[in-house]
């Protein structure tokens, strides 16, 4: 999901700079969203690690 946002992010740079304003917008937005989809996964597969990893040790 990583790679897909900085795929996007790159595609709407490059978009940004051969003027094609209205692609840019839609690939940076997209890639936003699955950044941040990414970061709340990564969070909730953290907590749940660490919560897992302490009733084993207990």
């Amino acid at each position: 999901m990583l790679r897909w946002a900085v795929i996007f992010l790159i595609l709407g740079l490059v978009c940004g700079l051969l003027g094609f304003y209205g692609a840019e917008g839609t690939f940076m937005e997209i890639a936003r969203i699955l950044l941040i989809l990414f970061l709340i996964v990564f969070v909730v597969l953290l907590v749940l690690g660490i919560m897992a990893g302490r009733k084993v040790v207990d």
